[in-house]
């Protein structure tokens, strides 16, 4: 029987928003940034508006998972968020908790971004999966040469054009081994290189054009990522 172990991540950033934008944004707004959470059984144990929230999960077992966000308001319509997600991973601790730890950065820099371009606009998120292929070691460089962004580091202008997808225009706003980011005038775009974790490569789309649609969306990505695991 593996013996379920507690996990804490901790993070502590600013961010280009008064907290009660930033409170919007981690409550109704997650569409705009991570994923959508509107449909999570969890229970706002900690809801002192706007300056701390605590959401928790509870299970079977005393598996429980939970995120804290702690408020404080900066000079210059910014705040200064403390967050914690603390819980219970079952198996796999170590990978669990690489892999998490390493999400929470790359999630709550796009938070950021959301903040600072596209705050309260309407968004169409699109999640898209690759293939069984991109599970492979190499399976996230591929991902960037295909998108010529192999090199790429942050602030490296973008002018590609993605076969079945079109062009994007913009600006690499988020780089390591395991994460891209890339932002346009009008959507985000995020590259998880989760093969590093025994899963598919995977992408969200995030498109604040007023125009875009989710199906489209996603049936334009999957066939652009099938070629590059062909």
């Amino acid at each position: 029987m593996t013996e379920n172990r507690n996990f804490e991540i901790v993070y502590d950033t600013e961010l280009p928003g008064t907290p009660e934008r930033v409170w919007e944004a981690v409550t109704t707004g997650t569409p705009g940034w991570m994923f959508p959470t509107d449909q999570w059984p969890d229970v706002k144990t900690v809801n002192e508006y706007p300056t701390h929230l605590v959401s928790r999960m509870d299970g079977p077992d005393g598996w429980f998972n939970q995120l804290e966000h702690v408020l404080e308001p900066l000079d210059g319509g910014r705040a200064r968020l403390h967050y914690v997600h603390s819980g219970i991973f079952a198996e796999d601790w170590d990978q669990q908790y690489d892999g998490a730890s390493r999400h929470t950065e790359f999630y709550l820099h796009t938070l950021g971004q959301y903040l600072r371009y596209f705050d309260g606009k309407p968004v169409v998120f699109t999640d898209v999966q690759g293939p069984a292929g991109s599970q492979a070691a190499d399976g996230f460089i591929r991902l960037r040469e295909a998108l010529g962004l192999r090199s790429a580091r942050q602030g490296t202008p973008v002018d590609i054009e993605v076969d079945g997808v079109g062009r994007l225009t913009g600006e690499v706003d988020f780089v390591n081994e395991h994460f891209l980011g890339v932002r346009t005038g009008d959507a985000m775009y995020r590259f998880f290189g989760r093969n590093a974790w025994g899963a598919p490569v995977g992408m969200t789309v995030h498109d604040f054009s007023g125009a875009g649609d989710e199906e489209t969306t996603a049936k334009a990505w999957n066939g652009f990522l099938e070629g590059v695991y062909a």
